[in-house]
Formats: structure tokens, sequence, C-alpha cells
């Protein structure tokens, strides 16, 4: 009797498929032969390889993570853990939204890739498959996680910060889940068992818009806007503010659409936001009710907006509930942040 554990590979294209074309390269190896590059992993588990797509990460979409969701819940419980073979460009991304759209898994789902074609001699990609497949085998492993150069991230902590060397993810603010040498996992963070069952959601509102602020800018469509997004998400400096050249316009703007939700965000990668420690952000965020978003990746904070206004009917009396919880790791510190 075979006792290896079921582990279904989900293509979906990126470097890690691709092959070269004349125009540079673009997705071309079938789910099936993608598996053919690591043949030793019959030692570790029985796989079966499916395709959803095959797009260059940079068309990755919220469609495609609703194919994707649908193809991990109709597969589920047929298999032990999911491995999705993942472009990187958008793969912290991707992370993110299933994170969301996929709560309380008891077996893994696992988002792996490659800065280099599975094809080449010097690819990473046959090391980073096996690393993911293993991690997905392994009956301690759970939830959505990214598995890359032999680190295991939270999916909601990952950020892609190099383009093209091996290291290209990093964890931020937050400890690696486990690594993985040799074949061997070493955990750094013990895995507790959800209390509630998997869940899975269907829906996320894509009517959100990203504003990265530069000196002195003025936003000249701003009432446009406000007035056609359900949320913006304001990307600004240090621990977040609006500068004086659009501050009264947000003002006007949110007394003329409440409804729109407003979220801050910072442009620093590390340690978060905090409006309440300058003049710039402390009055605009009480009278224009801003979300934060704390110590959460800008990855993460547009993928739980998506998916809170898409799943929820959202007021001002229950839309800090339900973004400050806490889902995957992605809000260690929240609303308790206090600045040094």
């Amino acid at each position: 009797m075979d006792n290896k554990r079921k582990v279904l590979l989900i293509a979906t294209g990126g470097t890690i498929a691709s092959t070269q074309s004349e125009n540079g390269l673009k997705p071309g190896i079938s789910s099936d032969e993608i598996l053919k590059f690591i043949p030793e992993v019959t030692e570790y588990a029985v796989v079966d390889a499916i395709s959803v797509c095959a797009v260059d990460s940079t068309n990755m979409k919220p469609e495609i993570w609703k194919k994707i969701v649908a193809t991990i819940k109709e597969n589920y419980f047929n298999y032990d853990g999911i491995v999705i073979a993942h472009g990187t460009d958008t793969m912290a991304y991707t992370a993110a939204a299933l994170s969301y759209l996929i709560q309380n898994s008891d077996k893994p789902i696992v988002l792996t890739g490659s800065q280099k074609p599975i094809e080449l001699e010097n690819t990473d990609g046959r090391t980073n498959l096996m690393d993911a497949i293993i991690y997905a085998a392994d009956p301690k492993s759970q939830g959505v996680t990214i598995v890359f150069n032999g680190k295991v991230i939270a999916g909601t902590r990952a950020k892609k910060v190099r383009s093209k060397s091996y290291n290209a993810f990093d964890s931020i603010d937050f400890p690696f889940l486990a690594q993985i040498q040799g074949n061997q996992i070493m955990r750094y963070i013990p895995m507790i068992p959800y209390e509630e069952p998997v869940r899975f959601y269907e829906s996320l509102d894509e009517k959100i818009y990203l504003m990265k602020l530069i000196p002195g800018m003025n936003v000249y469509a701003l009432e446009e806007i406000f007035q056609y997004y359900d949320a913006i998400i304001v990307e600004s400096f240090g621990v977040g503010g609006i500068p004086d050249s659009i501050s009264d316009s947000f003002y006007e703007f949110h007394e003329k659409y409440p409804e729109t939700i407003i979220i801050m965000c910072t442009q620093v990668a590390h340690e978060g936001s905090d409006m309440t420690v300058y003049e710039v952000g402390q009055k605009i965020k009480e009278d224009c009710h801003f979300l934060e978003s704390y110590d959460m990746t800008l990855e993460s904070v547009i993928a739980k907006t998506m998916w809170m206004l898409g799943n929820y009917e959202v007021t001002s009396d229950n839309e800090e509930d339900i973004f400050y919880k806490h889902i995957n790791y992605d809000l260690v510190f929240g609303k308790n942040r206090q600045a040094n």
C-alpha cells in the first residue's frame, strides 16, 4: 500500500513554465511537463498536475484568483496539499489574495516559482518546486504560504524585494515560518490548529484605487476617484500623512462621498504606518475616518480591501472590526502599535 501523501500541482504560467520566444520569455511548458523536471518527487508524494491558465504573472488578475480558488475548492478534500506554480512578479499579491479567499485551511496551499525557467540548467525552479511539494506533503503544514529559495513565508507577509536574484522574496516584519534544506523542514513557528473549518470566499471588489504620493503632488481627478472607486489606498511617506497640497480636497471629497473607504499605508517597506505621530496625519485621520495598514504589507492591504468590500456590507460601524481582523499573520501589531 502506498502511504505517500497526495499533492495537487496547479500551474498558472510564470517564469518557471516559460520558454524563449522571438520576443522574450513566455509561458509554454505544461503542468505535466513541469513535473518531468523533478522525477525524484515521487519519493515524497504522489503528485497530480492541472493548469488553470498560462500567463506571465504581469497579467495575473482577480478573475484568475477566483479560478484558482474554485479549482482548490473542487479538489480540496481529495489532496493533502496544494502547490501553485506562479510567476514571481505578482506572487505576493496572489498569496495575499488566497489568504483572504481561503481561510482556516488545515491543508497547506503553497505558492512557488522561479527566477529562471525550469528547463534551464542553472534554474532555481527545480529546487523551489521540490521544496514546495515537500512542504505541501508534510502533515504539519497548513494555510497559505510562499516557498522560495528555501524559505517558507506566510502568504500575507511576503514581498518581492529583488528582481533577478534567487533570494527574491522576504518576509516583511515577521519571521520565516520555516526553512527547507536538503529536503528537510526546519520549523521556526509551530502551526496552531484552526478552531474553525476551512472557508472559501468567492467575491472580490476590484474598484480599488492605489494613490502613491510624491512631493508636492496635486491630483486633478481626485473627485472622479472618490466618485468611482469604493476604496482609495493612499501610499504615503513614512508613518503616513496627507500633504497640504491635497488635504483640502480630501476633506471636501470625503464629505461629499462619505461611503468611499480611505486607507493609509506607507511607501516604507518596514515598520508600517502610524498616523498619530505627526500633525499631517493625526487630524485628517480622525476627520476623514482613515483606516491604517499599520504593519500589513501593501499587497495584503490591497487584497484584504478587495475581499472585505466584496463579501461584506461595510459601514462606519463595522469597517474596523473587519479590516483589523487578524488573518494568516497579516496584522501582528495592529492598532496597539506605539511609535518609538
